[in-house]
């Protein structure tokens, strides 16, 4: 008997129209919806993160939404223990698994388990934190761009756990993590049907900027505020896109528009990576998408190809 029930992913960046095709697709794949996006788990994080309604969810069951609260962390090992969990209820029901999302790291851990990295000696470790308890990030993340540079690209400037391990992996293996990570991927397949949903890039960046007004005229100012005044933003949660600029912007650092535009930009750049990664993948079904076209239909298109694997 196989480990978990049939899977499939349906993936696509910010604004692709995942949520109504997942909603046509679960049904003709007689499946359940697995959220695949790292954001959708916290609480109260609704409108910054397109999180479907609960009126959207009801006719297709959904998991791993409203885990945890914004406060709390929430790893990747605790979600694949987490979709352990859920596959297993699925595959005892005759249920096919449908994850939904854009989060690369756990796409990958789905489909090709965690990366095994060598884990630094206390030594290391305890170096590089007291050099970050100093306020020194600014030079570490100097150290970072010289000894891996791919790595500087991605980790934001704030993000000090990432910076932290990256250097900590170059420092114990004398190798980047962004090497490491490179050498885990090549030569993979993917196990399981996947379609990734494209646009037009230009179409792509005019949805995104709607998506951000529509979020502002739903009360995502209001949102951000709640959370903050009630259990507050975590590490993780704080850095997530669209909550982070409103969190500037009621610090007083910009504008309510500055935040709005940088938002967008960091979407968009976000994009353009989740898109270059994913699409590198052999064998990944990729679905043009464009204005007009019913869900259902791409849904119905979407069914006979995975049939067809």
């Amino acid at each position: 008997m196989p480990k978990h029930p049939q899977r499939y992913f349906l993936l696509g960046p910010t604004a692709s129209g995942k949520t109504s095709v997942s909603l046509a697709l679960a049904e003709k794949l007689n499946a359940e919806i697995l959220s695949l996006d790292s954001m959708l788990v916290y609480r109260g994080m609704d409108i910054g993160t397109a999180k479907p309604s609960a009126e959207e969810r009801a006719p297709v069951p959904h998991h791993l939404i409203d885990v945890v609260e914004p406060s709390e962390e929430f790893s990747v090992k605790q979600y694949l223990d987490a979709t352990a969990k859920v596959e297993a209820e699925l595959q005892a029901r005759g249920k096919a698994a449908l994850y939904v999302g854009g989060t690369t790291m756990w796409f990958k851990a789905l489909m090709f388990g965690l990366l095994e990295v060598p884990q630094a000696s206390i030594t290391i470790r305890n170096d590089i934190q007291a050099a970050l308890d100093r306020g020194e990030a600014k030079a570490l993340r100097e150290e970072l761009q010289v000894v891996d540079p791919d790595a500087f690209e991605r980790i934001h400037e704030n993000d000090t756990r990432r910076l932290q391990r990256a250097l900590e992996t170059y420092r114990q293996t004398g190798k980047a993590l962004s090497e490491w990570q490179s050498q885990w991927q090549a030569g993979r397949d993917l196990t399981d049907p996947v379609a990734l949903l494209e646009w037009p890039r230009e179409v792509l960046r005019e949805r995104v900027v709607k998506r951000f007004a529509q979020m502002l005229d739903a009360g995502f100012l209001e949102e951000v505020k709640s959370i903050r005044d009630g259990v507050g933003f975590g590490r993780t949660a704080a850095k997530a896109i669209g909550y982070r600029q409103i969190l500037d912007h009621l610090e007083g650092q910009c504008t309510l528009e500055e935040a709005l535009q940088k938002g967008i930009t960091k979407t968009h750049v976000l994009i353009r990576r989740q898109m270059t990664w994913l699409r590198s993948f052999p064998g990944i079904l990729k679905v043009p998408m464009e204005e007009g076209v019913e869900a259902s239909v791409v849904a119905g298109n979407l069914a006979t190809q995975f049939a067809a694997k």
